[in-house]
This record gives structure tokens, sequence and C-alpha cells, in this order.
């Protein structure tokens, strides 16, 4: 049978697309990772459904869940919060599934940094002052970054800077990025976005660090820096413009 590997949005429920949501209701084996996925996407699940919260196993340990199901002949839905494409750990799961013969295919689902940029009621780029946006991360205890890919040379760059997985170093994060984007830089955190307890920060960039402490956000976190954030002044985009629209 087939492993569906979906991508599960930033938590809320309703952020499921369609074709998430049937996958699920299908699906009689279902891998979650209990800290990112609430229950109410588990009650998707059919009846007597097997669930297995993968937080605390190996990469081993959840191919091997994957395999035995699909000797069993049963489905899985395998689940990874935010979208596929971007720091879901999928990579090295369809590499041991393709060593197995087990077949897989994939269902994109709504990214962090998309869900926080609605929250914040921003678009992360505007004509004239921000038209490049980059996803990156710090080097901390998960996989180090490539030597091209520090954070001091993505951020001269400049454009719209969104880091996931790394508010736990939010120090480093600003004494390495500040220097280009300056200390009062517009920026924000975005913690568990769509969920009930979501919470976001806004400020200067320099004020970051004292704000994330005071609210106590370790995880589950994206940090957005640009000026993007606070443009007001900028042209209308060319795409519904007057002249092109003639």
């Amino acid at each position: 049978m087939t492993v569906h590997f979906i991508g599960a949005g930033p938590g809320a429920v309703d952020l499921l697309t369609l074709r998430a949501r049937d996958l699920i209701a299908a699906s009689p084996v279902c891998l979650y990772a209990g800290t990112y996925v609430p229950p109410e996407m588990l009650a998707i699940c059919p009846p007597g459904a097997r669930l297995v919260d993968t937080a605390h196993l190996s990469l081993s340990q959840i191919v091997d869940e994957m395999v035995a199901a699909h000797a069993d002949g049963l489905d899985v839905a395998r689940l990874a919060s935010g979208d596929l494409s971007v720091f879901s750990a999928l990579a090295e799961q369809m590499r041991r599934l393709d060593e197995a013969g087990v077949p897989y295919d994939l269902c994109p689902g709504v990214p962090a940094y998309a869900a926080a940029a609605a929250v914040l009621q921003r678009e992360l780029t505007v004509p004239t002052i921000a038209q490049t946006v980059t996803l990156t991360r710090i080097s901390a205890l998960a996989t180090p970054m490539p030597s091209a890919e520090g954070l001091a040379q993505l951020t001269a760059a400049a454009g719209t800077l969104v880091l996931h997985l790394s508010v736990h170093r939010i120090d480093e994060v600003v004494a390495a990025i500040e220097h280009v984007h300056g200390p009062d830089a517009p920026a924000a955190v975005v913690a568990s976005v769509s969920r009930e307890h979501e919470v976001v920060l806004r400020g200067p960039l320099s004020t970051l660090p004292a704000a994330v402490r005071e609210a106590g956000i370790t995880m589950a976190a994206v940090i957005v820096v640009g000026p993007a954030l606070a443009a007001a002044q900028f042209p209308d985009s060319h795409l519904y413009s007057d002249a092109r629209c003639r």
C-alpha cells in the first residue's frame, strides 16, 4: 500500500487541505509528532486506526512502522507540521522507503511562514521594498548548516528573512543579522501560529530577545525580519496597474 506524506499545516485543523483531510480519514495507520499535531487533527482518522506518536522515535523506528504497515496492506498517513518542502525531515524518510521498495506520495500543506505572514497581515514581498524571501535556520543541536549558508552570508541579501527552528537562540540570531538590517529593523516572532495558544510579538529587531524570554517562547515559532513588515510607501504592483489594464 502507500505512505501518504502529508503537510499538516501549522496546527489548526481547518488549515488542512481537503486532500490532506481525505487522506487522513482513509488511512488506517497514522504517524504524527505529538509535539506539533493537535488531538483534534487525529480525530479525523478512521475508527480503530493505529496512532503512532513519533516524537520520541528514531528514524529507523519510524520507517519500520511504515514498512510494517505496507506489508500488512495498510495505507499510512505520515503527518508533518507545516509544509513538506521546508524543514520536514522528509528526504531521509523517502530515501529509506525507496530502499525498502515502499511506495509513497506527497500532499503539500500550509507552511508556518505563510501562516505567520497571515497573522501579521503582511505580504513578505512588497514592490521596491523587498522582493526576496530567505527561509533558513541556525546551527544548534540540529544538523549543521552548510558552510556557505551561514546566517551572516544569507542576511547580506537583505529582503525578508524568515527563520525556523531558531527562536531558542534568539540572542545569537539578532547578533548575527542586526549589522545588516539594523537594530531598529521591523521584526516579529509568531509562536504556535493558528493554535489556541498563539503568541505574536512585534517590535524593533533589538527588542526581540527580551520579549521572547518574557513570553517564555522556546519552540514552535518563526522569526520574521525586514522592511516589508512596516512598508507603507511603495508603488503599486505592475500586476494590476492602470497602464497594464488599459
